[in-house]
């Protein structure tokens, strides 16, 4: 993404008070988690300027904050009136004011030739304001290109990562077939269908034209997963690779299903092409569907557990059935076996934890302990959560202690 188009590289904008938001908002992408509905309704309440002088204390707080910020969670649907607080919020962000360097961030998405984009920036994606306070706070993109394109021009395809030969075949198909069309494809980077249906987009690829957009779960600055690595480079040079997190920043599972809210709201329609009964390509469509998106699957064989996630979708009603590019271009105006579910799978160890604790448990190292304060630094939890979150997992027999040190149970 050109500095010098879009202002977002190391020479910063021009307006002083725009290069004041884009610092800002680069410094509250390390501070925050994704989705982290307190921080994004401080922002909305004060502005990323005086939100990171709150947290960093170099403002005071202002009398009735605590209760705008409330309000604002309530209106979009986030949190009654029992929420921890301020205080609480404050205690979770600031362990991470110690490895706070947004101009360092800025420099180095700026010399992978890449730069930031955030909402008071005039090339914010408009689509993204449907997702209300679960609206980003800033997006990191590498890409050739200087903005992303609108929302009509944007097809989500996702599915299982284990696809099988159909699922890829009719992936490939498909993406090229759009890609032909003009329509850029959207998806997470993954291997499975996210990687065939890149591929086949960047090989439909015309000059000047965004083919495809690969959403990620982690900083821009490294190849996730490694193993798509030429992939990936591909698709910064030829697409466009975002993120919502800074550089430096690793993939984590709940940072992969935030990332799914944002391969939904990007796209004005999300194709599910083989998915298992219980996978993540389900909650990227359950996003679309909120968001009022088109959703729609591929039909598989009744046989096949890589299709059962697909014709849930489809028995209940959430996807249009799509076969090919013209189904899928026409639902977006570009341009009987009974059903045998897979069996339900065995509840995974993490699933049914609460946000903090999910954060706190993939903090969680596998081999050698670590403290109270890094776990903090790490999860984004004021050491208080972190040491009740680590007596809860403790109980789950999902964390073990020894010699004052905390590390993932095996």
């Amino acid at each position: 993404m050109s500095a010098e188009n879009t202002g977002t590289g190391t020479g910063g904008a021009q307006d002083p008070a725009l290069e004041q938001l884009r610092v800002a908002r680069a410094a509250l992408t390390r501070l925050m988690e994704p989705s982290d509905l307190a921080g994004l309704a401080l922002i909305r309440a004060v502005g990323p300027v005086d939100a990171l002088g709150i947290v960093r204390a170099d403002i005071g707080v202002p009398k009735g904050l605590e209760r705008t910020i409330t309000g604002i969670m309530v209106d979009a649907g986030a949190a009654g009136s029992g929420w921890p607080g301020l205080a609480d919020a404050l205690g979770r962000w600031r362990p991470r004011l110690k490895d706070l360097a947004p101009e360092r961030d800025l420099a180095v998405i700026a010399t992978l030739g890449g730069g930031l984009l955030f909402p008071e920036h005039p090339q914010w994606p408009p689509a993204l304001a449907d997702l209300d306070l679960a609206e980003p706070i800033a997006l990191w993109v590498r890409s050739a290109t200087a903005s992303l394109p609108p929302l009509a021009s944007c097809v989500a395809i996702v599915g299982s990562r284990d696809s099988t030969s159909y699922g890829a075949t009719v992936t490939a198909e498909m993406a090229y077939a759009l890609a032909q069309r003009g329509i850029t494809i959207v998806s997470g980077g993954a291997f499975g269908i996210d990687a065939q249906a890149h591929r086949a987009a960047l090989m439909s690829a015309e000059p000047g034209t965004l083919p495809t957009i690969a959403v990620m779960a982690g900083g821009l600055d490294r190849y996730y997963p490694a193993g798509n690595e030429e992939l990936l480079r591909a698709i910064a040079h030829q697409g466009a690779l975002v993120a919502e997190v800074p550089p430096g920043t690793s993939s984590t599972r709940y940072r992969f299903l935030q990332r799914n809210r944002l391969i939904a709201a990007l796209s004005a329609a999300t194709v599910v092409v083989e998915a298992r009964w219980r996978s993540g390509a389900l909650n990227t469509a359950h996003h679309a569907e909120a968001l009022g998106r088109v959703v729609a699957a591929v039909p598989g064989s009744v046989f096949s557990a890589n299709s059962a996630g697909c014709h849930r979708l489809l028995r209940e009603g959430a996807a249009v059935c799509v076969t090919d590019a013209g189904d899928v271009a026409e639902l977006t105006g570009a341009s009987g076996t009974a059903l045998v579910p897979e069996p339900e799978q065995p509840a995974a160890i993490h699933d049914g934890l609460s946000v903090e604790d999910l954060l706190l448990f993939d903090a969680l190292p596998l081999a050698a302990g670590t403290t109270v304060e890094k776990l903090s630094t790490v999860a984004g939890l004021a050491p208080a959560a972190v040491l009740a979150g680590l007596g809860r997992l403790e109980l789950m027999a999902l964390a073990q202690r020894g010699n004052g040190l905390w590390k993932r149970r095996r």
